[in-house]
């Protein structure tokens, strides 16, 4: 008994080391990984990083120009775009949570949801490029907006969800004791307590939308020149990462890296200046 006991005890801590060795394997491969993605961003795009890129408009292919009203309309396509999938997004989730319904209207919405986030985005893109696009007979940044939202709405439900499925359940009876209305318990209880994981589920989906490149091609399309109308075509940093990365010009390539350098670079920093924000808060509190 004690030879089998003790075969036992090897066999246990034999199997433990190949599972932390592997485990500190997969670690090492996915650093290197995006050790090697930031790394070749940055070599590729720093090249083009001057005084020109945010001042200049786009060049045509070949030429010498800058990014200025590619990052405006990529600021203004993912922020409304964000903007208004934000609050339908939250309010959905708070539907689930917070209003269970005694039919299968939640399961429902729930299954849909579902379906959306793991939906490819160029399918998103078709979708609102047959229903927007072709109604209206021209691409335009408004479509762009929509298709970005309906990408954006179930990761912000997803996450909102678990977040705030999470939240102690004595808050809720506490606050039903002093009283208070459904509503307010919502606002002033729930979404106070959810707040910093509300926030980071947005993030999350502001950094899913802000690349994408497809639902644009479908949608918005490009504009070698500045336009603030909504409802023609808008130049944005995705589709001009896709147009010129395919140019056999080097000034083109390297505006491209440039553009891709700008996205993973904003959405580092919107994510690292999150995590320092709540974690000092946490601290106060």
């Amino acid at each position: 008994m004690n030879t089998i006991a003790k075969n036992k005890r090897i066999r246990r801590k034999i199997i433990d080391y190949i599972f932390t060795i592997l485990c500190y394997l997969s670690l090492f491969l996915g650093v290197v990984a995006l050790s090697s993605i930031i790394i070749t961003l940055f070599v590729k795009g720093i090249n083009a990083v001057n005084f020109r890129l945010f001042f200049e408009n786009l060049p045509p292919l070949g030429q010498v120009g800058g990014l200025k009203n590619a990052i405006l309309g990529s600021v203004m396509i993912t922020g409304v775009a964000i903007i208004a999938s934000a609050p339908i997004g939250i309010l959905i989730a708070t539907y689930l949570t917070e209003f269970p319904s005694k039919g299968k209207l939640g399961s429902i919405v729930r299954f849909i949801n579902d379906i959306l986030l793991s939906a490819p985005s160029i399918i998103i893109g078709l979708f609102v490029y047959s229903v927007i696009v072709t109604v209206t007979g021209h691409f335009s940044a408004m479509a762009g907006m929509v298709a970005l939202a309906l990408i954006a709405v179930p990761m912000i439900v997803r996450t909102s969800e678990d977040v705030m499925k999470v939240i102690p359940n004595n808050l809720r009876e506490a606050a039903v004791a002093l009283g208070v209305s459904r509503w307010k318990i919502t606002v002033f209880v729930i979404y106070r307590a959810a707040k910093s994981g509300l926030i980071t589920g947005v993030i999350l989906a502001l950094a899913r939308i802000a690349g994408e490149t497809a639902p644009l091609l479908f949608t918005v399309l490009n504009n070698q020149f500045p336009s603030s109308d909504i409802f023609k075509p808008m130049a944005n940093l995705p589709v001009v990462m896709f147009q010129y990365a395919l140019s056999p010009y080097k000034n083109s390539q390297e505006l491209a890296w440039a553009a891709a350098l700008i996205i993973t670079v904003t959405i580092l920093v919107l994510n690292i200046l999150t995590r320092l924000v709540f974690s000092r808060k946490r601290k106060i509190t």
